[in-house]
C-alpha cells in the first residue's frame, strides 16, 4: 500500500472544532479522555486523531453484532480509506457501516458516522505526523484482521498461550505505544537523545496498559466468549509480566522527565502508568471486575500535577 502523503481535496468537510474532538474523546474514552488534554498542540490534536481512529479499528475488531467476514472487510476498507484520500467512499462507508450497526454502544456509533471527518482532519495534518499515524494505523488494523479469522462469528476469541497473549498486546496496544512515541519525537525534536531509550520502551509500555484492562476485565469478557487469559497459564505469571512492563513504563516516563520534555508530555504518559498501577493492585487484591474509584482517579491526577509542578519525578 501507498502511505498517506496528502490530504483529501475534493468536496472537504468542515474541519472538526476542538469541541467536537473533544465530545468524540469522551463519548468513547476513559483514560485517554482525561491524558490526551494535557498535552500541549499540535500534539495533542495529533494524538486525538490517532485514538480516534484506533477505537474505529477497534470497534470493527470487536463488533459482536456483525459476521467475522464483515468484521475482517471493514478493518481492510477503513485502511484504504486512509490510504486513498476518497472522500465520497468514505461517506458510503460510514453509511453501510451504520446500516447494519456493529455495536450497541452509542459513543461508538456516533464516531462511525463521523469517520469522514475523522479521515480528512488526519489527512490535514503536517506530512510527517500524517504519514507516522497512517503507517501505524494500517499495522494494527492488518494484525486486528489476523486475530478477527481467529474468532467467532460473535467476535469470540481464545488465545492460546502466553505468545500469543503478547501478540495481541502488541497489535492492539504496543503499536500504539510506537505511534505516541514518533509523534512525541516528531514535535520535540530536543528529545532526541533519549529516542532510543523511549522506543525501546514503547511497546512494552502499551503492553503493560492493555495487560491490566484485560485482567481487569478478563470475567466479563469470558462471559461473551473473549478468553484473552490463556487456559493453564498462572494469573501470577499475567501479573508478573505486567509490572515488569510498568517497570519498563516508568522508565519511559523519567526519560522524558530527565530529559526535560514539555510537562504536558510527561503528564500524558505519567497519568495512564499511574493509573494502571493502582488498578492492578486493586485486581489483584480483589480479583477481576475491581476498579480504582472516580475519587481515587482525581486524586492521582492531582498529585501529578503537584509533582510536576514541583519538578519532581511524577511516578
Amino acid at each position: 500500500m501507498r502511505t498517506a502523503s496528502r490530504p483529501y481535496t475534493d468536496s472537504n468537510p468542515e474541519p472538526l472544532s476542538s469541541r467536537r474532538l473533544d465530545a468524540l474523546l469522551a463519548d468513547t474514552s476513559r483514560t485517554f479522555a482525561l491524558a490526551i488534554p494535557l498535552l500541549p498542540q499540535p500534539i495533542r490534536r495529533q494524538v486525538t486523531l490517532a485514538y480516534l481512529v484506533f477505537r474505529i479499528a477497534d470497534t470493527f475488531e470487536d463488533a459482536d453484532l456483525w459476521s467475522r467476514e464483515k468484521r475482517i472487510a471493514a478493518l481492510a476498507e477503513l485502511g484504504a480509506l486512509l490510504d486513498e484520500h476518497d472522500l465520497d467512499r468514505a461517506r458510503a462507508a460510514a453509511r453501510d457501516w451504520l446500516r447494519q450497526p456493529p455495536v450497541e454502544h452509542q459513543g461508538y456509533l456516533d464516531l462511525l458516522g463521523s469517520t469522514p471527518q475523522v479521515l480528512a482532519a488526519i489527512g490535514r495534518l503536517e506530512p510527517g505526523p500524517r504519514r507516522v499515524l497512517v503507517r501505524h494505523t494500517l499495522r494494527t488494523a492488518q494484525g486486528m484482521a489476523g486475530f478477527v479469522r481467529s474468532s467467532d462469528d460473535h467476535a469470540g476469541l481464545e488465545l492460546t498461550d502466553l505468545s500469543e497473549l503478547r501478540r495481541y498486546c502488541y497489535v492492539v496496544a504496543g503499536i500504539v505505544g510506537e505511534l505516541l512515541t514518533d509523534l512525541v519525537l516528531l514535535a520535540c525534536k530536543p528529545l532526541a537523545g533519549v529516542a532510543h531509550s523511549l522506543r525501546r520502551s514503547a511497546a512494552s509500555f502499551g503492553e503493560g496498559l492493555q495487560l491490566v484492562n484485560i485482567l481487569k476485565d478478563s470475567a466479563g469478557d469470558a462471559r461473551v466468549g473473549r478468553r484473552f487469559l490463556p487456559q493453564g497459564l498462572p494469573a501470577a505469571e499475567i501479573f508478573a509480566l505486567a509490572r515488569r512492563d510498568l517497570e519498563s513504563a516508568r522508565d519511559y516516563v523519567l526519560s522524558l522527565h530527565q530529559a526535560a520534555a514539555p510537562r504536558g508530555v510527561i503528564a500524558f504518559n505519567a497519568l495512564p502508568l499511574l493509573l494502571a498501577r493502582a488498578t492492578l493492585d486493586r485486581v489483584e487484591r480483589d480479583g477481576p471486575g475491581a476498579k480504582i474509584k472516580r475519587g481515587e482517579v482525581f486524586a492521582i491526577l492531582r498529585r501529578l500535577h503537584r509533582d510536576l509542578a514541583q519538578g519532581s519525578a511524577p511516578v
